[in-house]
């Protein structure tokens, strides 16, 4: 097509509006696809982004929850250590009595069998605060056993806390990690699709550029129905199969060229005109562009095209090209598009 114009053109002189029309073609084709490219980057960019929020979120949690253990078992410590303190001061009072009634029970003893009362009486106290002191001790004892095992309790949540920090910091690092990996993969993946549906793009201009009633509109190749059907009818005419050969020749020599981890289909969306129909076969346009879609699909599977790498939709009159109320608006509006995308 781009040719014939430029022959029109060396013709005519100085017709450069073909030329110019080409050129807006191309650059209305590239912005297009940077916008789709930047939108599926986008999306795959924040569930990336919302699962890096949910793993930081769960870390967070254990530290927190790690962090009110470890302020308890120091309140635990601080009760104890106080306790501790007052029985240390209990017992040594305690011991300071049991010193001042021995020296009493030594001075008793001194004076004689005259104060042998006072002695029983000094003896068994003395002996009650041997028994105080000897409890007192005991509780000491036990109460620094359970101090020893809270400090390592405390030395292990400490130690815990900062186990979980070091993970924290190493599963933040892994993630921007994996986050940088998968824009990496999803550039290289959309760059490859990219290339591919230039190519194809590139084989279908040069197999259909003679005809008028086929366009490029965006990233799309639109068929007019009258190519491939009758009116009425979702039945490839005789003269659209060789059409649609073209399509399936271009389809599979693609094929064989993109790598299999590239996941791409060819969608063929049907669309009708505004007038409506109703017949026993197609109540509405929605099953008339339905029918026609699958259609296609069906043809280019006999063609040997895969059927995983086919997808067929109907979008009736509610998508048209030109809304004018017009034969040759509607006349654009019946019509079968071809897209090369990603599942």
């Amino acid at each position: 097509m781009a040719l014939s114009r430029r022959g029109r053109k060396n013709n005519s002189g100085a017709d450069y509006w073909p030329g110019f029309v080409d050129a807006m073609a191309t650059l209305l084709l590239v912005v297009t696809f940077l916008l789709s490219m930047f939108m599926v980057t986008q999306y795959y960019i924040t569930q990336e982004s919302n699962s890096k929020d949910n793993a930081l979120t769960s870390l967070n949690r254990q530290i927190a929850s790690l962090t009110e253990l470890l302020a308890l078992e120091r309140s635990k410590k601080k009760a104890l250590e106080e306790t501790v303190e007052t029985l240390n001061a209990t017992l040594a009072a305690a011991q300071d009595e049991q010193n001042r009634l021995q020296g009493l029970l030594e001075a008793a003893g001194s004076s004689g069998k005259t104060a042998d009362e006072r002695v029983a009486a000094l003896t068994a106290e003395l002996e009650t605060e041997k028994k105080l002191s000897a409890e007192a001790r005991s509780q000491v004892a036990i109460l620094n056993q359970q101090l020893a095992e809270l400090r390592r309790q405390l030395a292990a949540l400490e130690a815990a806390l900062e186990a979980s920090e070091a993970r924290d910091k190493e599963a933040q690092k892994t993630i921007a990690r994996l986050g940088e990996r998968l824009n990496i993969a999803l550039a290289k993946k959309v760059q490859e699709l990219a290339q591919y549906r230039s190519d194809f793009f590139g084989k279908l201009l040069k197999i259909l550029r003679k005809r008028s009633d086929v366009r490029v509109v965006g990233d799309r190749f639109v068929f007019a129905t009258e190519v491939l059907f009758s009116s009425g009818s979702a039945e490839i005419s005789p003269e659209g199969m060789p059409e649609l050969d073209k399509l399936a020749d271009a389809l599979k020599e693609l094929s064989n060229e993109i790598p299999p981890d590239v996941d791409w289909v060819l969608r063929v969306d049907g669309h009708t005109d505004d007038r409506p129909i109703n017949s026993p076969l197609f109540p509405s346009n929605w099953e008339l562009s339905a029918a026609r879609a699958i259609s296609v699909v069906r043809y280019l599977i006999s063609r040997g095209i895969k059927p995983e790498r086919l997808v067929a939709a109907g979008f009736g009159e509610f998508h048209p090209i030109d809304p004018s109320d017009t034969e040759e608006a509607r006349a654009k509006n019946r019509r079968i598009e071809l897209k090369l995308t990603q599942k």
